[in-house]
């Protein structure tokens, strides 16, 4: 049949069956590319996991072992690494302890008071954390605030209310000064966020005092404390066995108290930590299942696309040889 066809039809069959072949070659190259993709994402990932990993021990120890650091300072002058300390909310689980908070509160109170100021805490913000509304009240009521100007122009005095916050040390800046031998106290809202180290600083530099070591000459005034940078600070040492009775009979032991300051002035810099740690748990929860579906969605939709291509493929090679 095919001998009777003229020799112009024959060719023209032949080159359209050579067009048909064309999408195998692109196939076969774009298969091709696969590995050569598959090497490059994985190179990127295992770049990123290093990278990751070096930025995150840095951010632990501060330095890298293999690499060495030129200070223009002494360790001396930037003070002693302090240890890191196994806190009960350090867990990405964990959640504060309210008992030491309240007892952090009464340490605070009765001894950081005097000369410390804590200006972002309202009385409010203790309703729930580590003490009852009527309890918060009552402490605020015991704080005498000016308020005003009255019917006739004057200030007066008030109870503090809900809303009033935590009262300063001292009235201004100058008379902190005065009272501290020059130097200023700082507020402790944000002083664990504001130091290096965090709570492990605070905590070492509160039970860190000692006598200077042999060599060591401190001017008078001054206290040796080997976490301080430059090992001399102003502020003595204040925390002592039994300084304050707590509440609950917790023994008030120098340690216990400054690890419930310590918690009690986290707390005071990140209010919100509890909360933020419960919406994360959520929201990783929330968005693994959403990726999860949308990654079978994705396989669903498009293996169909991808096996049509395939059959495309099949069909015209069909109609090729037809």
């Amino acid at each position: 049949m095919l001998s009777r066809l003229p020799q112009a039809v024959l060719k023209g069959q032949n080159a359209l069956r050579a067009s048909f072949k064309l999408p195998h070659a692109r196939f076969a190259s774009s298969a091709s590319s696969q590995p050569l993709l598959t090497s490059r994402a994985s190179l990127i990932s295992v770049s990123l996991l290093s990278a990751g990993s070096i930025a995150w021990y840095t951010h632990l120890y501060g330095t890298l072992p293999f690499i060495g650091e030129v200070h223009a300072n002494s360790l001396a002058d930037d003070g002693l690494h302090p240890a890191a300390y196994p806190w009960p909310h350090k867990g990405l689980f964990d959640t504060f302890d309210h008992a030491s908070i309240r007892r952090g509160f009464q340490v605070y109170r009765e001894v950081c008071a005097a000369c410390h100021s804590l200006d972002r805490i309202a009385w409010r913000n203790l309703v729930g954390v580590s003490h009852t509304v009527d309890e918060a009240r009552a402490l605020a009521e015991d704080i005498e605030y000016a308020d005003g100007p009255d019917d006739n122009g004057e200030m007066f005095q008030r109870p503090g209310k809900l809303s009033d916050y935590l009262p300063p040390a001292y009235p201004n800046e100058e008379a902190a000064r005065a009272g501290n031998g020059g130097a200023l106290p700082p507020d402790l809202s944000l002083i664990i966020k504001a130091r290096h180290g965090g709570a492990d600083y605070v905590f070492s530099l509160l039970t860190g005092y000692m006598d200077p070591p042999a060599g060591v000459e401190i001017r008078e005034g001054m206290n040796y404390n080997p976490y301080f940078p430059g090992g001399a600070i102003s502020m003595s040492r204040l925390l002592f066995d039994g300084l304050v009775e707590y509440e609950d009979g917790t023994p008030a032991t120098t340690s216990q108290m400054a690890k419930d300051v310590v918690t009690f002035l986290n707390w005071a810099a990140e209010p919100e930590h509890d909360e933020r740690k419960r919406l994360g748990l959520k929201a990783v929860i929330l968005f693994s299942s959403l990726f999860a579906i949308s990654i079978y969605i994705k396989r669903f939709k498009w293996t169909v696309i991808k096996n049509r291509k395939i059959c495309k493929c099949l069909r015209f090679a069909w109609i090729a040889a037809c």
